[in-house]
C-alpha cells in the first residue's frame, strides 16, 4: 500500500484571486492507431500550455480510442498503448500542463478502464473506472474489470510504480482535484459527490458519450445539477468523430461548468480536433462550501480515506481571464429574461398579497415621486391588487411636492398614477418643513442633512398617517442598493409597513420597469415609464436650479449604482475580497471606468456598507428576491459597530 498524504497542507491559487484554467481536449483519433492518436494529444497539450491551461482532460481511451471492442483483448494494442503513452511523457517532458488521458491498463489479470494523471513527463497515478456500462453496443464488462474494490494500490507503468486505485486525489498548487469516468456521473451516487466531500474542487471526466436524439441536452442537465450539488468545478470531455460509427455516433461534445453554470462547450460533430478553456473560480467554489451548512455536514458523514497525490507546477502568471464578467450581475438575460422577470414581479405580489390577506388590509398607501422605486413599488401593488380582485381605487399614491421637486418628475408621478387608475393624491409638504424647521430653530437656507432629511421623515409621517385613516398598509419603495449604502433617512423612507423593494437592487429596478414598459403596459403608461426610467436618479431634496433643472443627482454623490451593485453582487454573494472586486470590476467595466474611479467608489461602498449598518439592523419586513438580502432577519447578521478597516486594507494592498 503507498502512504497516505491525505494531510498535505492547502495552498493558496497561484493565479489571481482563485482563478483556475482548465480545458477539455478532443483530439483526432484513428481507431486502434496510438501513434497517431498520442501526436494529436501532443499537439493539443502544446496548445493548453500556450494558453496557459493548468489541468486538462482527454477522452476515455484517447490513447487506443474506445471502440476497438475485442481489439482489447489483444496484447499487441495494449504494448502498443504502454509504449506510446510513455512516449507521450518523454515528449512533454518540458511541459507544465498537468493532462489526463484515457487508455486500457493491465493489473495481473484484470484489465481496466483508466485515466493516467501525468506531468512534466512524470506518470502520478491511475484511478480505474468504477461503473462499467452493459448496454448492448458498450458491453464494457466484456473487457475490462471495475476498480470499485481497489482504493490505493500500486501497479508498474511505463517502468513507474504509480498509485492506482479509485481514492486518489490530485492536489496541484491551485487546486485539488478528481477523475471520474463516463459512466460514473450517471450512477445513483457518482464517485464525484464523494470526492467533493473529501475536497476535490474540480471534476474531470474522461467519456465516451455516443450521440443519441435527446442525450445532449439531458447531459447538459446532469452535468449542471452535479457541478451545482458538489460545488465544483467539472470539466467533461468526450470522444469525438474519430470513433468507429460501426454502430453509434460520436459528436466529441465537451464542457465546463462551475457550480451549475455553463462556462464553456465545444462545438458538436466537429471535423478538427477541439480545445475548450475557462477560468473556474476556486475561491467562489471554498465560499460557497464554507457558507452551504448542508455541504458541511453531508461531508461529515461521508468521510473517505483518499491518496492524495502532489502536483508540482511552476509558479502560474497572471493573465486576463477568459470567462465573462457581467458588468449587471444583478439582471436576468438571455433567453429566459422574460420568465425571470414575470417571477420578480411574482414574488413580490406574493409578499404583500400575503401580508394583506393577513392583516385583513383592503387598502394601501405609498409616495409617488415620478422616480425608479417608486414606480416599481406601484406596478408591484397594482399586480397584487389585480391578483386579489381588489379595485386599483384602493390603492392611494401619494405625491409631495418638496423644495426640489422639478417638473418633470412631478407630471410623471400624477400621469402615472392616472395612467394605472389608483386613488391619486398631491400633499405638498414646503409649509410642513418650513413649520418644523420653525419649532426647532433651523434656517431653512441652510441646506445640509437636517435640511433634506426633515423633508423625507415629514414624507413618511403623512403616508403612514393616511395609511392610518384608509386602514391600509403603507408600502416602502426603498431598494436593495439603497440599503448597502445606507441611502435612506432613519426613519423616514427607511421605514414602511411592508418593503416591497427590499429585495431589488438599483440597476434591476430599472430594467424591470423597462421590461413592463415594453411588455405590460399600454400606449400611455409605456410612454411614461420609459421617461421615468431616462430620468436621472435624485432624492430631489435640494431646490432645483433657475432653470427648474435638478441640481442633486445620488451618482454624483455616491457614485454610479452600476458599480455598487457589481460590488455588492461580488462581496455578499461571492465572498470576494475587496483587492478581487476589483480586479473583476476593471475586468467587467473595461473602457468605462478605468481602475482609479473603480477604486475610489469601491472604497465609498466599503466605508458606507459598515458604517450604515444600523439602518439595516431594524428593517422592516420585505420579500426576498435573488441571491443577495439584507434583511437582519436572514442573509445579513452583522454588527452594526464593526471595522470596515480590514477590508479597506485589502483594497489598498
Amino acid at each position: 500500500m503507498l502512504p497516505d498524504n491525505t494531510n498535505i497542507t492547502l495552498q493558496d491559487c497561484n493565479m489571481k484571486y482563485g482563478f483556475v484554467r482548465i480545458a477539455s481536449a478532443v483530439p483526432e483519433t484513428v481507431v486502434a492507431d496510438c501513434k497517431h492518436n498520442i501526436a494529436g494529444i501532443e499537439k493539443l497539450m502544446r496548445e493548453a500550455e500556450a494558453r496557459k491551461v493548468r489541468i486538462m482532460a482527454f477522452p476515455e481511451m484517447c490513447i487506443t480510442s474506445y471502440t476497438c471492442a475485442d481489439l482489447f483483448f489483444q496484447d499487441a494494442l495494449l504494448d502498443e498503448a504502454e509504449s506510446c503513452l510513455q512516449e507521450l511523457a518523454e515528449a512533454t517532458r518540458d511541459c507544465d500542463v498537468t493532462a489526463i488521458v484515457g487508455m486500457p491498463v493491465r493489473r495481473g489479470a484484470a484489465l481496466y478502464n483508466c485515466a493516467v494523471v501525468m506531468h512534466a513527463g512524470r506518470l502520478l497515478g491511475a484511478v480505474p473506472k468504477t461503473y462499467l456500462p452493459n448496454y448492448a453496443e458498450f458491453y464494457e464488462q466484456r473487457w475490462f474489470s471495475s476498480g470499485k474494490d481497489i482504493d490505493n494500490e500500486s501497479i508498474e507503468l511505463c517502468g513507474m510504480e504509480i498509485p492506482f486505485g479509485t481514492g486518489l486525489m490530485f492536489r496541484t498548487p491551485d487546486c485539488t482535484f478528481s477523475i471520474e469516468i463516463c459512466e460514473d456521473l450517471w450512477a445513483t451516487v457518482p464517485p464525484s459527490s464523494i470526492q467533493a466531500l473529501n475536497g476535490a474542487e474540480i471534476v474531470f471526466n474522461l467519456s465516451a458519450d455516443n450521440d443519441v436524439i435527446g442525450k445532449y441536452e439531458y447531459l447538459k442537465s446532469i452535468l449542471s445539477v452535479q457541478s451545482a450539488k458538489c460545488i465544483c468545478g467539472y470539466a467533461y470531455a468526450s470522444a469525438g468523430p474519430g470513433e468507429s460509427t460501426t454502430d453509434v455516433v460520436f459528436d466529441g461534445k465537451s464542457f465546463i461548468y462551475e457550480n451549475g453554470t455553463l462556462l464553456e462547450q465545444s462545438e458538436r460533430f466537429p471535423d478538427r480536433a477541439q480545445l475548450i478553456c475557462a477560468d473556474v473560480d476556486t475561491d467562489f467554489l471554498r465560499h460557497e462550501r464554507k457558507v452551504n451548512t448542508t455541504f458541511a455536514e453531508n461531508a461529515a458523514a461521508c468521510k473517505r480515506k483518499y491518496n492524495v497525490i502532489r502536483i508540482e507546477q511552476k509558479e502560474d502568471t497572471a493573465c486576463d481571464l477568459l470567462r465573462h464578467v457581467s458588468p449587471a450581475p444583478f439582471t436576468p438575460e438571455g433567453e429566459n429574461m422574460d420568465e425571470k422577470c414575470r417571477e420578480i414581479f411574482s414574488i413580490q405580489t406574493a409578499g404583500l398579497a400575503k401580508r394583506m390577506l393577513h392583516t385583513h388590509s383592503r387598502t394601501a398607501v405609498l409616495g409617488i415621486s415620478g422616480g425608479l422605486d417608486s414606480t416599481l413599488a406601484l406596478l408591484a401593488t397594482v399586480k397584487t391588487f389585480d391578483r386579489l380582485g381588489l379595485p386599483r381605487e384602493g390603492i392611494t399614491g401619494i405625491t409631495m411636492p418638496g423644495f426640489g421637486t422639478t417638473g418633470r418628475t412631478h407630471d410623471n408621478s400624477v400621469k402615472l398614477m392616472q395612467s394605472f387608475g389608483v386613488t391619486t393624491r398631491e400633499i405638498p409638504i414646503r409649509q410642513a418643513c418650513l413649520q418644523h424647521f420653525s419649532d426647532i430653530g433651523h434656517d431653512a437656507d441652510v441646506h445640509d442633512v437636517t435640511y433634506e432629511n426633515s423633508q423625507a421623515r415629514e414624507r413618511t409621517q403623512i403616508i403612514m398617517d393616511v395609511a392610518n385613516q384608509v386602514k391600509g398598509l403603507a408600502i416602502g419603495t426603498g431598494d436593495l442598493s439603497e440599503l448597502a449604502l445606507g441611502w435612506a433617512t432613519y426613519n423616514g423612507d427607511h421605514m414602511s409597513m411592508y418593503g416591497i423593494n427590499a429585495g431589488v437592487p438599483k440597476t434591476l429596478v430599472r430594467h424591470l420597469v423597462e421590461w413592463f414598459a415594453d411588455n405590460e403596459a399600454d400606449n400611455t403608461s409605456r410612454e411614461i415609464l420609459k421617461d421615468i426610467a431616462d430620468t436621472p436618479i435624485s432624492p430631489e431634496l435640494i431646490p432645483a436650479d433657475e432653470n427648474g433643472k435638478m441640481t442633486q443627482k445620488t451618482e454624483d454623490i455616491v457614485g454610479p449604482y452600476e458599480l455598487h451593485d457589481f460590488f455588492l453582487y461580488h462581496m455578499l454573494r461571492c465572498g470576494a475580497a475587496p483587492a478581487k472586486i476589483q480586479y473583476l470590476a476593471e475586468t467587467a467595466f473595461r473602457g468605462k471606468y478605468d481602475s482609479t474611479t473603480i477604486r475610489k467608489w469601491l472604497e465609498t461602498f466599503i466605508r458606507r456598507f459598515f458604517s450604515q449598518q444600523f439602518k439595516r439592523s431594524c428593517l422592516p419586513d420585505g420579500p426576498k428576491v435573488g441571491s443577495v438580502s439584507l434583511s437582519p432577519r436572514g442573509d445579513l447578521r452583522m454588527p452594526s459597530d464593526a471595522s470596515p478597516a480590514t477590508w479597506i486594507n485589502n483594497l489598498k494592498q
